[in-house]
């Protein structure tokens, strides 16, 4: 099979991981594989540049694919993409993200391309955004839709938010989980001379979160029950993984507030030491307000750390309340209180639940098994 997988950017994030694990997948199995992406500046870092190119995967920069909304660019982008899969033959294309998802299904669905096909990772419209914004993202993905053969979804919450808006049929959908290199998760253990690098001291508590440091991650919502945690637990520290905008106003709050000392910044660290960091951690926090199906609960889980998270789209789909964590409410800030000092208190029940949590993911989330699905679904389409 010849396919193009297309994405905006290839930042440092799940669904630039995603997108390359698929890639790398197809490549190993003897297809040949293009992504096509646009430029990839910012502060979350480069993927590529950290991770390298996957042998057997070309790499094509498209320079009018950028994130910002820009009428020029995306009719430049169309125009290339177009032109682009037209010259080169494509069976299939692949798109991921949301811009690149639309532009990229119209524009190889022109150039006759076989079969068109498409992943959600997240959805550009939700609750906290301008509702003529997303009207817009509706009726765009509501015609994209129609030129999909096959539209994936990295959790079963996208689907039933797609349909209930009004996009594509539910016979187009299937949900394939975000797949991950899990092993050196699995394998991980606590660095003694890391966590001294760090300022931990040997015996603290560790809460960590790993996330781009961007509104909606969920830092503002954490933030708002840091002060009472810490305030009755001295030994307690805060471990955040991750760059981004807010480093600079979240680094101000913590002095302000007296706890500069007691909240740590690994700052943006490599997808293969992700890992190091997370066994730092007994407990994970994640309370994003738009999210697919957070990699970081996973990639938690896979190290037996369980994970505290809002009930938001797919995150209820691996943290299972009451079995792999716990799922408070947003804003409930007594409920997000008691399941962080529940599970810091008690050494038996954070174990097992870490050890649910593991096992879940160990069955669901290797790389592998979202690869083969990916590819025989490809085949499927195309015989």
């Amino acid at each position: 099979m010849k396919v193009c997988h297309v994405i905006t950017r290839m930042i440092v994030g799940g669904a630039q991981e995603n997108t390359l694990l698929s890639a790398k997948g197809l490549a190993a199995a003897g297809h040949e594989c293009v992504l096509l992406t646009g430029p990839s500046p910012g502060p979350e870092g480069e993927l590529l540049a950290r991770t390298g190119i996957p042998e057997g995967v070309e790499v094509v920069e498209c320079p009018f694919l950028v994130r910002e909304i820009s009428p020029l660019n995306e009719i430049r982008a169309y125009r290339f993409m177009k032109k682009f899969f037209r010259e080169r033959g494509f069976d299939l294309v692949h798109t991921h993200s949301s811009k690149a998802g639309i532009l990229g299904r119209l524009a190889a669905h022109a150039a006759g391309v076989k079969k068109v096909v498409h992943t959600i990772h997240g959805l550009a419209f939700h609750p906290r955004e301008r509702w003529w914004k997303n009207k817009l993202y509706i009726a765009l993905e509501a015609k994209a839709a129609k030129v999909s053969d096959k539209i994936f979804a990295v959790a079963q919450a996208m689907i039933e938010q797609s349909l209930a808006a009004g996009i594509g049929k539910r016979e187009q959908y299937q949900v394939v989980y975000s797949g991950m290199e899990l092993e050196r998760f699995l394998n991980a253990e606590r660095e003694n001379d890391l966590r001294r690098d760090l300022g931990i001291p040997e015996n603290a508590k560790v809460v960590g979160t790993v996330a781009r440091l961007f509104p909606l991650k969920g830092y503002e919502e954490l933030m708002k029950v840091i002060p009472s945690l810490a305030a009755t637990r001295q030994d307690l520290y805060f471990l955040f993984v991750g760059n981004g905008s807010m480093m600079d106003e979240i680094r101000q709050w913590a002095a302000a507030q007296g706890l500069a000392e007691r909240i740590r910044f690994a700052g943006l660290v490599p997808p293969h030491e992700v890992c190091r960091y997370v066994a730092q951690m007994d407990l994970l926090v994640h309370f994003s307000l738009r999210e697919g199906l957070p990699r970081a609960a996973v990639q938690a889980l896979a190290e037996a750390k369980p994970v505290v998270a809002y009930p938001l789209d797919g995150t209820p789909e691996v943290v299972i309340d009451g079995v792999t964590g716990y799922l408070p409410q947003p804003g409930d800030l007594a409920a997000m209180e008691r399941a962080i000092g529940d599970l810091l208190d008690d050494d038996a029940k954070r174990i097992e639940f870490g050890q649910a949590g593991q096992d879940l993911v160990r069955e669901k989330f290797p790389w592998q098994v979202m690869s083969d699905t990916l590819t025989a679904a490809y085949q499927k389409l195309l015989s």
